[in-house]
C-alpha cells in the first residue's frame, strides 16, 4: 500500500469475521475507510475492475458461503455463466459478495487472511 493511502473495506457490520479484520487494521494502525456492503452494494462497472485489478479467478469475489449463495443455487450454476453474467449477478445484491473485501489503489483482498493481509498490507505491530 501506498503512503498515505487509505484502504477501502467493503464489509458487512454483523460479520464476524470483518469485525475480526477491522480489529487487525485498527491493531496494525493501517489507515482504512469502511462502506456496507449491503447498503451501498458494489456496481458491476467496479466489481469488473477489481475483478482485474486483483488477478484473482471471479469465483473469489464470490460469498459461498452465505444464504443467497446457496439459495439461488451458484454452486452448479456459476460454471455455465459468463464473467459478464457473473459480474452483473454479483452487482445485485452485496450479500453475495465475498467480505470483507478491501481496495487500495494496487490490490484487491477478498476475505480475510491474516497471512496474506500482513504481506500485502504490512502494518506497524507484531501480531
Amino acid at each position: 500500500m501506498k503512503k498515505d493511502e487509505k484502504a477501502v473495506v467493503l464489509c458487512y457490520q454483523k460479520c464476524t469475521t470483518c469485525k475480526k479484520a477491522l480489529k487487525w487494521l485498527d491493531e496494525q494502525k493501517i489507515p482504512y475507510e469502511t462502506r456496507a456492503i449491503k447498503e451501498e452494494k458494489p456496481t458491476e462497472e467496479e466489481l469488473t475492475m477489481w475483478y482485474k485489478r486483483s488477478g484473482l479467478a471471479l469465483k473469489r469475489f464470490f460469498n459461498t458461503s452465505g444464504n443467497l449463495y446457496k439459495e439461488l443455487g451458484l454452486k452448479d450454476k456459476l460454471a455455465q455463466m459468463t464473467e459478464e453474467e457473473q459480474l452483473k449477478l454479483l452487482a445485485t445484491d452485496g450479500m453475495l459478495v465475498k467480505r470483507p473485501l478491501v481496495v487500495t489503489e494496487d490490490m484487491v483482498l477478498t476475505g480475510f487472511k491474516e497471512a496474506e493481509w500482513k504481506e500485502k498490507l504490512g502494518g506497524s505491530a507484531q501480531a
